[in-house]
């Protein structure tokens, strides 16, 4: 697991945040609990996913259902700040750090990865199933892990490409192949590849929240200003769409459908405070856990797209010990990025 100086971000060059007296008395379990935060976090995406993607196919519209949920979403985090004064302060504090300056205002771009995200859910899970979807994100996300965390993008301590987070993120990869195996047959499997850019840019998206999350010292303000964003950018696609004639089908009744919001409000903020104790590559990775089991045994009950088979088990086993893998202690101590 990363060292005590690995879990520290960076504010600036010359400067460390410390642990308090009280969080260093919570010693070595710290980065465990985390893990444990972040392998949930990755389950309730995995689930968003799956009722993005029914909802989706039930409107016949996938960027629809990605406006909807991002919306809805935001529309949480707007009640959520009505009430918490702390917040609303925070989320001031980000307006004027980008208004003077402090923080380049490109770092709000996490909503715009998070749009394409959701989008692709809504666009290739009815036909792919959550497990295959996962697959693609996968891949991307082990890729682009190792080289944001190594070069400390957005601010984060940089961390050292340990034989542990290489074998991590090559067992990763193998499960990948597993998963592929699985299919038994491939018809629209080139889908993965949007879900496989969504995983390549998770890994900014991350850093780049931890550097707002930080920076507003809020993780609310972080995933408001990440829903806001991104439900302007979707609902503009949606609106142009409107306009050439692209047509859905009407709103369905179930509320589960409308569910996909609030677990994206959950998963942004849980990560965008997770990355600055574990790092990129291990929240990625633990994160990568949830979603591998939460969308096999999703698939298993509610079946959509690609089956499930023995080499779908396989992968998502051994994607749980790449996670274990990439989180043993190595001996080195991270550089401070500068």
């Amino acid at each position: 697991m990363s060292t005590q100086t690995e879990a520290l971000p960076v504010v600036a060059a010359e400067q460390r945040v410390e642990p308090q007296p009280h969080v260093q008395a919570f010693g070595h379990h710290r980065p465990a609990l985390w893990s444990v935060i972040a392998i949930a976090a990755g389950a309730g995406l995995a689930t968003q996913g799956r009722i993005n993607g029914e909802l989706g196919v039930r409107l016949e519209h996938g960027m629809l259902a990605a406006f909807l949920s991002f919306a809805l979403g935001f529309v949480l985090l707007a009640v959520v700040l009505a009430f918490s004064k702390r917040d609303r302060l925070a989320v001031v504090k980000l307006v004027a750090s980008i208004r003077d300056g402090s923080m380049p205002w490109w770092y709000l771009s996490t909503g715009l990865i998070g749009a394409f995200l959701v989008a692709t859910q809504g666009l290739v899970i009815g036909t792919i199933g959550v497990a295959l979807f996962t697959v693609g994100v996968v891949a991307g996300q082990t890729l682009s892990g190792l080289v944001v965390d190594r070069i400390g993008f957005g601010g984060l301590a940089r961390k050292q490409v340990t034989a542990p987070r290489m074998i991590g993120a090559f067992l990763a990869m193998v499960a990948v192949g597993l998963a592929l195996v699985g299919t038994g047959q491939l018809n629209g499997v080139w889908l993965i590849v949007l879900p496989f850019i969504a995983g390549l840019l998770q890994s900014l998206q991350q850093a780049l929240g931890g550097r707002v999350q930080r920076q507003s010292g809020s993780a609310i303000a972080q995933a408001a200003q990440t829903f806001a964003v991104g439900t302007l950018a979707l609902g503009a696609v949606v609106l142009v769409q409107a306009l050439v004639g692209v047509t859905a089908q009407p709103l369905p009744a179930e509320s589960w459908l409308y569910l996909g919001g609030a677990l994206g409000v959950l998963f942004v903020a849980l990560t965008s405070v997770a990355v600055h104790h574990l790092g990129v590559l291990t929240v990625g990775l633990a994160a990568i856990c949830g979603q591998v089991l939460a969308s096999v045994v999703l698939d298993l009950l509610f079946p959509a797209g690609q089956p499930v088979t023995v080499w779908s088990l396989l992968g998502a086993a051994l994607t749980v010990v790449a996670v274990a893998v990439s989180g043993i202690r190595g001996r080195g101590r991270s550089a401070v990025a500068a």
